[in-house]
């Protein structure tokens, strides 16, 4: 009978871990069938998972077999080559999402760096990842409640300081009950259902103040259209309803093409002639949609609607009265 070395044995260790992590339930007689060995062999490579720190219990039925328990201790994990990319680039984008752990991200980033092989060590290190701005932080603590309090459906009290105004913790708690918990360009937002107002609100994570404890239980609601990515991008542009700006208009810019694609983003940009560019664009109100397109210095002729050939006026006559030395 051969005699199998500790390489062969570590080895089969690692095998026999990666399929308890992929599936609840292991027959023992699979697991023997897929590693190759006989059931007695499965059973003492199982102790020694145990005596490495893994709650591997067994499974009592006509079967037997074996499932992994979560512990008291983080025991050593193991990864597939797509699972440690994925998760070395979710710990290089955790650094920009604001939620304070950019410190043991950066560490967790150079644990599993440090056992990887070099192939995926250089697959890792050519990509570069670099956020545009640091994101607001937010206390992990605070974060956790409120993702304890949508998981359990628990209406929050909160004090909330809004931009511009005193602070408010005189004032009677806010209610809401929490739906989602969403990051955003940097920023966490809570959005939820407003029982004193009946309709949804979205409010900034780090502006928030939990009073305690929280409120009664509550029945979940769909957010409008279904997805609350769309729902709050929808908020952002001033929609109630539809992601889609609620003032939309057309012009004709004396620019080319050129000069006019790289700052349309979403909006639709076409040449009508040389050195000439029709732009479809939107914004939350008249008067922003007049002043983001005179960011373009050029001569804008107006397409339509009505209410952005008004608002121009309306800058205008403002403009004018802006030129004129203060007295």
């Amino acid at each position: 009978m051969p005699i199998a070395t500790s390489t062969t044995t570590s080895a089969r260790l690692l095998s026999l871990l990666s399929l308890l992590q992929v599936r609840r339930d292991w027959p023992g007689m699979q697991l023997a069938q897929r590693l190759g060995v006989s059931e007695r062999t499965v059973r003492r490579d199982v102790d020694r998972l145990r005596e490495l720190g893994y709650l591997v219990h067994a499974v009592k039925g006509p079967d037997g077999g074996y499932r992994l328990e979560a512990g008291s201790q983080v025991p050593p994990l193991l990864f597939d080559e797509e699972q440690a990319v994925a998760l070395a680039v979710a710990l290089r984008i955790a650094v920009g999402t604001g939620a304070g752990i950019e410190e043991a991200a950066a560490r967790a980033l150079a644990t599993v760096r440090q056992v990887m092989p070099s192939r995926l060590r250089q697959r890792i290190d050519a990509l570069e990842i670099e956020p545009a701005g640091r994101g607001t932080q937010v206390g992990t603590d605070l974060l956790l409640a409120l993702s304890n309090a949508v998981r359990a459906c628990e209406e929050l009290r909160f004090d909330y300081r809004s931009p511009g105004r005193p602070d408010d913790t005189a004032q009677p708690a806010r209610r809401v009950q929490p739906h989602h918990l969403v990051v955003r360009s940097g920023r966490w937002y809570l959005v939820g259902w407003s029982p004193e107002r009946e309709d949804w609100r979205t409010y900034r994570a780090d502006r928030m103040s939990l009073r305690t404890p929280n409120g009664p239980r509550f029945t979940p609601r769909q957010v409008p259209g279904g997805d609350v990515a769309t729902f709050l991008a929808a908020r952002f542009k001033g929609s109630d309803s539809a992601n889609a700006w609620p003032c939309r208009g057309e012009v004709v810019l004396d620019l080319p093409l050129a000069d006019v694609a790289p700052f349309a983003g979403d909006d639709t940009a076409e040449e009508v002639s040389p050195g000439r560019t029709r732009l479809s664009t939107g914004s939350w109100s008249w008067a922003a949609l007049a002043a983001k397109l005179a960011r373009f210095d050029a001569e804008i002729e107006v397409i339509g609607p009505q209410e952005l050939r008004d608002a121009f006026a309306e800058l205008s006559r403002r403009a004018a009265r802006w030129s004129k030395p203060f007295s």
